[in-house]
């Protein structure tokens, strides 16, 4: 474009130049001052012109400099944010996967392990219950194996018992005399072996009767006591010591006096009068006897004051 310019302003001042040469050859006159100072005019001009074409095209330039950087930058800077928001995007993707993963994971791992619990409690449980079972059927089993031994053994001991018990024939009629005579009087164990003794039998035979039969001497006791009141007269003492006489021992006896319905004082008056009807006494004598017999001074004082003396 600058060539353009050029050419056209050297053609321009070849045909000024030109008429000036023939404007100076018709005049006669010299022109070539007035030449030179529009030629330089000319030139000044171009050279501002070019200057400022120059100055506008590098203004140009550096604007569309300045554009294209500000393009790239741009671009670069566009470019830059979206790979950062990739590189965010994958890092939140990658994160929220890893996440995912791990809760995934932790979730498996949780359930594995709740799973290995609840087969570890449930293997435990089973063991225990059969460990308990089997605890169970042995103790079952000893039991019932004990309860096997005890019952043969009772089944030997019952019929070593009913062997035993049977006796000889002389032993058995010693055990059905002994019960006779319980069935209608009292006795003490001593007292009914020697009553069996009396009957015939050995010591052996009425020993083993007496010890074969079913009894309470206690019993025995009280009723001898009943017995013995019912037809004579004793003081509490009295009483006693003829039970122990019959053969019982001294507790029997004094449970026996304690355990019968009698009056003390009255049989003082029955004793007395007994006495009196067989013998003579005095008063002081009488009451002495009483006395004697078991009797406390006020019961045997009464006695004798009852029966008139």
């Amino acid at each position: 474009m600058r060539t353009n310019n050029k050419f056209l302003l050297a053609a321009g001042l070849t045909i000024i130049l030109s008429g000036c040469g023939e404007q100076a050859g018709d005049t006669g006159e010299p022109v070539l001052d007035e030449t030179k100072v529009e030629a330089t005019e000319v030139e000044e001009v171009s050279e501002a012109d070019t200057k400022a074409e120059e100055e506008a095209k590098a203004e140009a330039e550096a604007t569309a400099k300045v554009d294209e950087e500000a393009k790239v930058k741009a671009e670069a800077e566009a470019k830059a944010k979206a790979e950062a928001e990739k590189a965010a995007k994958a890092e939140e993707e990658a994160k929220a996967k890893a996440e995912a993963e791990a809760a995934a994971k932790a979730e498996e791992e949780a359930k594995a392990k709740a799973e290995a619990e609840a087969a570890a409690k449930a293997e435990e449980e089973a063991k225990a219950k059969a460990e308990a079972e089997a605890a169970a059927k042995a103790e079952e089993e000893a039991k019932a194996k004990a309860a096997a031994k005890a019952a043969e053994e009772a089944k030997a001991k019952a019929e070593a018992e009913a062997a035993a018990n049977a006796g000889t024939v002389s032993q058995q009629q010693a055990v059905g005399m002994a019960e006779n005579y319980l069935e209608f009087t009292a006795f003490s164990k001593s007292g009914l072996i020697e009553q069996l003794e009396f009957e015939g039998f050995s010591n052996g035979d009425a020993t083993y009767a007496v010890e074969n039969i079913n009894v309470n001497w206690s019993e025995q006791a009280v009723k001898m006591a009943a017995n013995y009141i019912e037809y004579t007269a004793f003081s509490k003492s009295g009483l006693i010591e003829q039970l122990v006489f019959e053969g019982f021992n001294n507790a029997d006896a004094a449970n026996a006096v304690e355990n019968i319905n009698v009056n003390w004082s009255e049989q003082a008056v029955k004793m007395a009068e007994n006495y009196l009807s067989s013998m003579s006494f005095s008063r002081s004598g009488l009451i002495e006897q009483l006395q004697f017999e078991g009797f406390s001074n006020a019961d045997a004082a009464n006695a004798v004051t009852a029966v008139g003396l």
